[in-house]
């Protein structure tokens, strides 16, 4: 999600503001503002979410998307400066995206990364290190519109009232798009809601009649798109049902999601009968009683018509997409979810295995791959939790003494079978049962107790076998060996285009050297709410709610480190420092996995503090240290800089594992400590 754009290492407040500064505030600016940063952060969601889901494999990289949020809004606030406005053609540059994309539809290639992607489309379309600087580009261009409707209301107001509205409308612009996701509402009221916002902001009779046509235009696609038939959304898709086959008079129903067949919705006897072995081998390579399932990835609910059609007496489906449940519930033709003997459950299949004291004789991981990322986060997919070493251990736990555990897809790369292979292995205590069919599909079964497995064969690895994911680096299917090229090429190409914008728009780099200190500042904040982003979507689920939760708490942080900034006579900056410093050091010592044996109401306690605090101190320092300032263009396009250099140094991840990110926030704030001048140094 996108407040990272908002939770600001971008902006800071003055402390010496007078307590009688709201009184006098000019309303109707604080309205304009509000109104302004609500529309940032909707639009921000609404274009990460609509992009993803109408640019094929786009929705791997939306990280990217954010990132150009960042440069935009902080570009925004540079020109916010200037004589002349943006403003009015932002909404037409969005007019011109809509309507390209749907017209002319493009496939990210995300051929030679050195990840997987989950997808049976063949690859086409531009390659990716063109595509996503270009969407970089475009999302600057949109954002930087109504950022300067902020930075203008900015100029016109007290720091800290400023500040407190602009947190006020980015909570509204989050709460807005969150009730809409619940709602599973189509994308024409995103652009509506967009379009309202946009043409209240404008002003003038010719940008009027610009920003009306342009909104005419994009909320006819929009409407298009959603009336298109089996169209719908999810809070995580584009979803897309379209009958593609019948067997013995009962629909076959094709399930794609953001432009990729994800499923097919078929009878249980077609899948057994007709479709891949997959889906029966699991029942053939253990013996044991089938009498309580858990089914993670239960979908549309042919798996689940399948555990029953076996014998199963009772069944725990467990999906993480509402809606995706719901089509099964509404067309499944074996109107499995209508059976007394299951219960669905629309979770996150690690927070429900965490979290539920059920034990189970079966439990299957079917196909429960996403093509989707956490919002916020650049390598955390929906599923990425589930495959860990940590969660197959979690697995173990929850079987009856006889059980099994089995996990089947299409792995695409043999080194994922084997990794996957190895990590039961590990978690078992003993080699699982792995068998194999084609275009690297695999069902690899493992018994409690190795004399009830039934394998085939003997399954000998492909080569070596890589070391399993772990909650910490949760990168099932990255091979390793250095961050991938693509990565390496998109990143240096947006860092060369963000130098250049806030070079042109900023001024020369040599006045922004006194506020260095606020360039590590802003990567470090970054890579701190990245740590954090992981830290919940362990503890709690990849779950959209949870993840829009996580960053209205940092926004209410946020705002609180305002408040107390403003009402509290603070420590000086050095103390701070040290705070920051051994806050970092308490999370860093207390691991994550540490907090899942607790249950929900400690455990949400102990993460919000080890969370938020660094966060809240972080913001304290930020702001008495840009109180200090007296040049606020070069502190803001230095402090900007950072935040994107923060979000690229987030692939660094991939190397060292999310805890060890926390190593390289202090390392960052210990040079911010070291370049801040000594003259504000004690304040």
């Amino acid at each position: 999600m996108t407040t990272r754009a908002r939770t600001e290492p971008l902006r800071l407040v003055a402390i010496d503001e007078p307590e009688g500064a709201d009184r006098t505030a000019d309303r109707r600016v604080v309205v304009r503002l509000t109104t302004g940063s609500t529309l940032m952060l909707f639009l921000e969601l609404a274009l990460i979410r609509w992009l993803g889901s109408n640019i094929v494999h786009l929705s791997y990289f939306s990280n990217f998307v954010l990132l150009g949020s960042f440069l935009g809004i902080g570009l925004g606030f540079l020109i916010s400066r200037k004589s002349w406005s943006v403003l009015p053609f932002a909404p037409v540059v969005l007019a011109l995206l809509v309507v390209g994309v749907r017209l002319f539809p493009v496939t990210v290639d995300r051929t030679g990364s050195g990840i997987i992607y989950f997808t049976s489309l063949q690859t086409s379309g531009p390659p990716a290190w063109l595509v996503l600087p270009a969407v970089f580009v475009l999302t600057a261009s949109i954002l930087a519109g109504p950022a300067e409707v902020v930075g203008r209301c900015f100029g016109q107001l007290r720091p800290l009232t400023a500040y407190r509205w602009d947190l006020v409308g980015s909570l509204l612009g989050i709460g807005g798009f969150t009730l809409l996701s619940f709602l599973q509402a189509p994308s024409v009221a995103w652009g509506a809601v967009v379009a309202a916002l946009f043409l209240w902001l404008v002003k003038g009779r010719w940008q009027r009649i610009l920003t009306t046509v342009s909104a005419v235009v994009m909320v006819v696609m929009l409407l298009l798109e959603s009336l298109t038939p089996g169209v719908s959304w999810s809070p995580y898709y584009k979803v897309t049902t379209q009958q593609v086959a019948e067997f013995d008079g009962q629909p076959l129903v094709l399930i794609t999601v953001n432009g990729v067949p994800h499923q097919l919705m078929a009878p249980a006897a077609w899948k057994l009968e007709q479709g891949e072995k997959q889906y029966g081998t699991p029942y053939e390579r253990w013996s044991g009683d089938l009498g309580n399932v858990l089914i993670v990835g239960a979908g549309s609910g042919s798996d689940v018509a399948i555990a029953l059609s076996k014998g199963a007496r009772h069944v725990d489906a467990v999906d993480i997409d509402p809606r995706i449940l719901q089509i099964g519930t509404e067309l499944n033709p074996d109107h499995a979810y209508a059976d007394p003997r299951v219960t669905i459950h629309n979770d996150d299949g690690r927070a429900f295995l965490e979290s539920t004291t059920t034990t189970y004789d079966l439990i299957l991981f079917a196909l429960p791959d996403s093509l989707a990322l956490v919002n916020g986060a650049s390598q955390i997919r929906l599923e990425s939790f589930l495959f860990t070493e940590e969660a197959l251990t979690a697995a173990r736990e929850h079987l009856n003494p006889g059980g099994a555990f089995a996990m089947y897809n299409y792995y695409r790369e043999p080194w994922l079978i084997d990794r996957l292979a190895g990590t039961a292995a590990a978690a078992f205590g003993h080699q699982p049962c792995v068998d194999l069919f084609d275009s690297a599909q695999a069902v690899v079964t493992v018994a409690v107790d190795e004399a009830n497995q039934r394998c085939a064969g003997t399954y000998t690895p492909s080569g070596v076998v890589i070391a399993a994911a772990t909650d910490n680096a949760p990168f099932l299917y990255y091979a390793g060996g250095g961050i991938p090229a693509l990565y390496l090429w998109t990143l240096g190409g947006i860092l060369a285009i963000s130098l250049v914008a806030v070079r042109a728009l900023g001024g020369p780099f040599r006045t922004m050297r006194p506020y260095a200190d606020l360039f590590f500042m802003g990567a470090a904040f970054l890579l701190l709410e990245t740590k954090n982003i992981a830290t919940f979507a362990l503890l709690f689920g990849t779950t959209w709610l949870v993840n829009a939760l996580v960053f209205a708490g940092v926004l209410v942080v946020v705002l609180a480190a305002v408040e107390t900034t403003r009402r509290v006579r603070t420590p000086p900056l050095p103390v701070v420092w040290g705070l920051i410093a051994g806050s970092l050091a308490l999370a860093y010592v207390v691991q994550p996995e540490w907090l899942l044996a607790l249950p929900f109401a400690p455990r949400l306690i102990a993460a919000t503090l080890l969370g938020f605090i660094p966060i809240f101190l972080a913001n304290v320092a930020f702001a008495k240290r840009f109180a200090a300032s007296d040049d606020s263009q070069g502190a803001f396009g230095l402090n900007l800089l950072g935040a994107i250099v923060g979000g690229c140094l987030e692939y660094g991840a991939l190397l060292t594992g999310y805890n060890n990110l926390l190593i390289l926030v202090a390392g960052l704030y210990l040079l911010a400590f070291l370049l801040t001048p000594r003259r504000t140094a004690s304040a």
